[in-house]
């Protein structure tokens, strides 16, 4: 569903999108129950980082705020944003597919059940990532499985089958669990950066950075790939394995981040749309592009979720599925006005 239009210089996009990453995460700190000066949030962020060097007490009190609240929160939404838009943009690059991502497959749905059976059945908080892992890691070798024949279609197929199967699981779960186990879970599920810490932080950030620059170290056989298993062959790209590796690395990324932050729809699917719009790129740059416009977006989803009900605040996966549908409603009648032309 990409359109003709006048698309943008890939570099002069991305160096374009850097400041915007950069400043958009500052102004989200700043922005609160009680609003603080881009001044004062650089300013705890500078004091912040020589405590590191020469550990202190932090200064105000709004530096704590700072420190300890806000910035685990935003740069939470940036770890997740780009991750999960990185996840989708390598899964519509092996299949081919414009529409697929990590729900597509499963592995959203596998790392959710994982998460689920963690949070019913009384498993420490520590094992949330690994169950949600598990999870996503027995969606994809059963999608891989049933998708033996290495024939996109099948895979697809496949991935949407194990999806609904999973996520039935899930809610039969949800069904006959334990009310307050159950209230838990749906706050969970529909998204949230709310329990953000720096000790959460850690392990979706390692895992994103690291799956990210892996995935860069392969953008030449995946832009092969688009072109079609025949020709990525003849370029001497081994196919299966390449699609597996990166379908491993796309449910690893995804699984840390539904294990963190709850299930949060469509920026896995809207991203790269967004991003062959405006570029019309398939270069190692777009990689970059996808992971800081999904951490662009994440922030300001975020902000908004925030700010837009007074002392109340709205589920990330909402609002990112309801601005996902207004995207793809603005597509689809985009697309029949050019048709009627």
């Amino acid at each position: 569903m990409e359109f003709a239009m006048r698309q943008c210089n890939p570099t002069l996009f991305l160096t374009a999108l850097i400041p915007v990453a950069v400043i958009s995460p500052l102004i989200a700190i700043a922005l609160g129950t009680a609003n603080i000066s881009l001044v004062d949030v650089v300013g705890a962020i500078w004091r912040a980082v020589n405590s590191m060097i020469e550990p202190g007490p932090m200064a105000t009190i709004s530096d704590r705020i700072i420190v300890e609240l806000r910035m685990p929160r935003v740069l939470m939404a940036m770890v997740c944003g780009a991750g999960l838009a990185v996840s989708g943009s390598v899964l519509q690059s092996v299949t081919r597919n414009p529409l697929a991502d990590p729900y597509l497959f499963g592995i959203s749905a596998g790392a959710s059940l994982g998460a689920i059976l963690a949070l019913t059945g009384g498993i420490s908080v520590l094992s949330l990532p690994v169950c949600a892992f598990l999870g996503s890691l027995i969606a994809v070798a059963v999608v891989m499985v049933m998708a033996r024949d290495g024939q996109v279609e099948t895979l697809v197929l496949s991935g949407v089958a194990i999806s609904f199967l999973l996520s039935s699981m899930a809610n039969l779960i949800l069904y006959f669990g334990d009310p307050q186990a159950t209230q838990m879970v749906l706050f969970w599920s529909l998204g949230s950066f709310s329990r953000a810490t720096w000790g959460s932080l850690m392990l979706p950030a390692f895992t994103v950075i690291i799956a990210t620059l892996i995935i860069y170290q392969f953008h030449r056989p995946l832009q092969a790939l688009i072109a079609g298993d025949e020709s990525a062959q003849t370029q001497g790209v081994s196919v299966l394995p390449l699609r597996l590796g990166m379908l491993l690395l796309t449910a690893l990324m995804t699984s840390s981040l539904v294990a963190t932050c709850g299930g949060i729809g469509f920026v896995g699917l809207m991203i790269p749309h967004v991003v062959r719009i405006l570029t019309g790129s398939a270069s190692a740059s777009s990689l970059i592009t996808t992971a800081l416009l999904g951490a662009v977006l994440m922030v300001w989803v975020d902000l908004l979720a925030r700010q837009i009900l007074p002392s109340q605040e709205l589920p990330v996966g909402v609002m990112t599925a309801m601005l996902g549908s207004v995207f793809f409603i603005g597509l689809l009648i985009k697309r029949r006005h050019r048709l009627r032309k």
